[in-house]
């Protein structure tokens, strides 16, 4: 079953496009990622899909229905920007997500939030930029959500956050329950989760497939088509 699906959707700023005639379906236990340079329309897409704008034209679906405001509670959308409040401890960032999402995991988080090495009572506005994005991925990772969507979580965070980001994502993924997408433009060091992959450039998709199936056709790594199609 496919949990979204995109038709022909297409995405205008006033004399901007940033989705031209985008189709996509995102299937159940699929962990894929969005490739793209900066300004390809990653970001729109995700807002899209997790309900945060509406295209100009197009249809997305959610499990098979047109994606309504009330769906939000089925998506867990992790934003690029910050998305707390720098007064809030992280215990208090936990605690305002769940009063959010009533299907976060309470113990999940804190046992994640230890994982990470994050002091429940540190301010939010304290942490480092990969202590934020650490943050933001476990509140996201301990609700029961059937769809996961992750703006960029790599970008501008440094090696060792990085490695602990996408471990995180590899050993919580509820594999055959829900589906991520990742959008990212650092593929070198993500491309490995990917089980399926689409480059969008110029808000459009220029190539999209299963990620072993591409290697093995064109004899190249994600990274390495990445640089070649966008």
């Amino acid at each position: 079953m496919n949990v979204l699906e995109f038709h022909s959707v297409h995405k205008r700023y006033y004399m901007a496009h940033a989705l031209r005639g985008i189709d996509l379906a995102v299937a159940r236990g699929k962990i894929v990622g969005l490739l793209g340079p900066n300004g390809a329309g990653k970001s729109t897409l995700l807002r899209i899909a997790a309900g945060l704008a509406s295209p100009t034209s197009g249809s997305v679906r959610l499990m098979g229905r047109q994606l309504r405001p009330c769906d939000k509670r089925h998506i867990a959308y992790v934003p690029e920007v910050d998305n707390f409040y720098a007064w809030m401890t992280v215990r208090q960032a936990m605690e305002f997500e769940s009063s959010m999402f009533g299907d976060m995991d309470v113990d999940d988080a804190r046992s994640l939030l230890a994982e990470l090495k994050l002091d429940p009572g540190k301010k939010v506005g304290a942490l480092s930029r990969g202590q934020r994005a650490k943050l933001k991925l476990a509140l996201a990772m301990s609700r029961a959500a059937d769809l996961v969507l992750m703006d960029e979580p790599l970008a501008g965070i440094d090696p060792p956050s990085r490695a602990a980001i996408l471990q995180t994502i590899a050993s919580r993924y509820r594999a055959g329950e829900q589906a991520i997408i990742i959008s990212t433009h650092e593929v070198l060091e993500s491309e490995a989760l990917f089980e399926d992959v689409v480059f969008l450039s110029s808000g459009r998709v220029v190539l999209s497939g299963h990620a072993d199936q591409l290697r093995e056709e064109r004899g190249q790594s994600l990274n390495e088509i990445f640089a070649e199609v966008c």
